[in-house]
């Protein structure tokens, strides 16, 4: 079934990944289009399971018709709450394809492409409170400069924050379009369009809460896991990935390992294989992988 939410990156590998067993238990945490959860359901016996996870509601028009799987329609930061109001305590795999999906970026009226001009949204859950809208008219301009400096990587991030201030002041900033033409002296010709993916990806980060998000999911996957269960994890910028490498390393996010009591490194994961990354071939046909960062790990 084709679904209107593009083609899955990195399909064959990440589900390589999970060492599916025909019986087991497996989350898709991103369930979108489905193309990962088919690819799993096929390899899955009939006694195998699949729950996925998704808070964007375009994303039920997807749904399989299959007994083996079930869609909870959350965000995947409560995935622990609510395998366990489905009495599922173990699983034997968790298959993540963080940030945005080509679906979000092509319909126009969500707000998150900048190639289109549309109200200011980028809210994947879309009954969420905060939008892009409250961002850029609410946040202070301390707040701002912060968002703009750590999720946008942006240098001039304080005169872009005092700028939007400045302007929000004479009317709100409604649109894409209206933020744009706000920043347009820091929109060079020869690099508008990075720095415009640099700005939109900062305000979407705050809106989703994506790192806080990734984070709160990450710390819950040890318990859940079975020994010999596998995380199967695509990231798509430095922030997630740094963050995911740092985890299966560590077991943490700052700091360093925790050691037992004769100095061993005390982990809940470890690493399989290195990074794996889109061929030239995948990127060509599917311009969405071209920042993919695949990293696998085992439970111990």
């Amino acid at each position: 079934m084709e679904t209107n939410y593009h083609n899955p990156v990195l399909l064959k590998e990440t589900v390589d990944g999970l060492a599916i067993k025909e019986d087991g238990v497996y989350v898709d945490v991103t369930f979108g289009g489905g193309g990962h959860s088919r690819e799993i359901l096929k390899r899955l016996g009939s006694n195998g399971r699949l729950i996925g996870f998704d808070q964007d509601e375009d994303a039920l028009a997807n749904v399989p018709e299959d007994d083996r799987f079930m869609l909870v329609s959350q965000n995947f930061r409560y995935i622990k709450r609510f395998l366990k109001f489905h009495g599922i305590k173990k699983v034997d795999g968790i298959l993540g394809d963080f940030g945005v999906s080509s679906h979000q970026f092509d319909v126009a009226e969500r707000g998150f492409s900048t190639r289109f001009d549309a109200d200011l949204d980028m809210r994947m859950n879309q009954q969420s409170e905060i939008s892009a809208f409250t961002v850029i008219n609410e946040y202070d301009e301390a707040d701002l400069r912060k968002m703009f400096s750590v999720y946008g990587e942006l240098k001039n991030a304080y005169a872009i924050s005092k700028t939007i201030v400045a302007a929000r002041l004479q009317n709100s900033i409604k649109t894409g379009a209206e933020l744009k033409q706000v920043i347009a002296r820091f929109l060079p010709k020869h690099k508008e369009n990075k720095i415009l993916a640099q700005v939109y990806q900062a305000i979407r980060i705050e809106v989703n809460q994506e790192m806080e998000v990734l984070e709160e999911f990450l710390l819950q996957t040890p318990d859940l896991l079975n020994e010999g269960g596998r995380l199967s994890l695509i990231s798509y910028h430095s922030l997630e990935d740094r963050l995911v490498k740092r985890f299966i390393r560590d077991g943490k996010f700052e700091g360093h390992a925790e050691k037992d009591f004769y100095g061993n490194v005390d982990v809940p994961f470890k690493k399989v294989g290195g990074l794996i990354v889109p061929s030239a071939e995948e990127i060509s046909q599917n311009n969405r992988a071209r920042s993919a960062k695949l990293r696998i790990a085992e439970r111990v």
